[in-house]
């Protein structure tokens, strides 16, 4: 078991200077959910145009790191985190980030807690969307729980059933990059349903690129290293997998689709394999300048 590597804040995630400022925010799962889903506002919200968010704040789309994002908010609306904040006062941001100080609030609670980055079923009737959250550890029950901060308490299900719990996300409604690819290489699954959005026509935004993108920032997050969304190195190229890099991708999701993969496997892939190692420097796509550009992360 993984649990206390996971109780601990990584380079991401660590709250830095801002510590004292999450003090005593939450100390269990629900009341972290539902404070970490008031702290966001997503950049493709649909009611933007009515936040009175002014344009150039999507830039923040890219701040990284918890320290900063802390840091930000408290600039937005000074006081405690706790407060309940209008959308002009929340980080703009998308579902890392309300995963990321999800991670933050767990962690300095002493909660495990690691980013899962996979695919959401419950979107768009059909269609897997790419999607980060978080998975909890639950002592009280000896397992794994998913949580999404990005929802309110609920959210329907796409067949219309009874609305989830969003503290806990359904596992057959949303799969990891290891469950979504094992699935799609057995053929139970059409590789061509997981996406970035199901308008996006981009080759390397769905499909078997995206497959390939989603099963190795999975790998990262287990290793916490909670990277943007748009960052790549190594194997995360738009050309097709070679025979090999198959194989090395079909052992990757072997690893990391259990439910506790051994720190010494996981090292044995993020760390031992360059192809799949996160570098000190990686190449970023920014959604809001549409720009590429090199930038040090470690």
């Amino acid at each position: 078991m993984n649990n206390a590597f996971y109780a601990e804040q990584s380079r991401v995630t660590d709250p830095g200077p801002m510590a004292a400022q999450i003090v005593g925010a939450g100390d269990d799962i629900a009341t972290v959910r539902r404070l970490a889903s008031g702290l966001i506002v997503h950049y493709r919200d649909p009611a933007w145009d009515g936040y009175g968010i002014p344009e150039e704040r999507r830039a923040e789309i890219d701040t990284r790191y918890a320290s900063r994002m802390l840091e930000r908010l408290g600039d937005l609306q000074p006081g405690p985190l706790g407060i309940e904040r209008l959308p002009a006062n929340r980080l703009v941001g998308c579902c890392r980030d309300f995963t990321v100080l999800s991670l933050t609030l767990l962690r300095a609670a002493g909660i495990p807690a690691r980013a899962r980055v996979g695919f959401a079923g419950y979107f768009a009737p059909g269609w897997w969307i790419d999607h980060v959250v978080a998975e909890v550890w639950v002592a009280a029950e000896g397992c794994w729980r998913l949580i999404d901060a990005n929802l309110g308490e609920t959210h329907p299900r796409p067949d219309g059933g009874a609305p989830f719990d969003t503290a806990d996300v359904p596992r057959d409604l949303f799969l990891t990059g290891p469950a979504a690819w094992r699935a799609c290489r057995a053929g139970e699954m059409d590789p061509e349903r997981f996406v970035v959005a199901p308008h996006l026509d981009e080759p390397y935004l769905r499909g078997w690129s995206y497959l390939r993108h989603n099963l190795i920032h999975d790998l990262a997050t287990l290793d916490k290293c909670e990277m943007l969304l748009w960052d790549t190195w190594g194997l995360l190229t738009d050309t097709p997998a070679t025979p090999d890099e198959l194989d090395l991708l079909d052992r990757v999701a072997a690893i990391t689709g259990v439910p506790d993969p051994t720190r010494e496997d996981l090292l044995a892939l993020h760390t031992a394999e360059p192809a799949l190692r996160v570098p000190p420097k990686v190449m970023s796509f920014s959604p809001h300048t549409g720009q590429e550009r090199e930038v040090r992360v470690g």
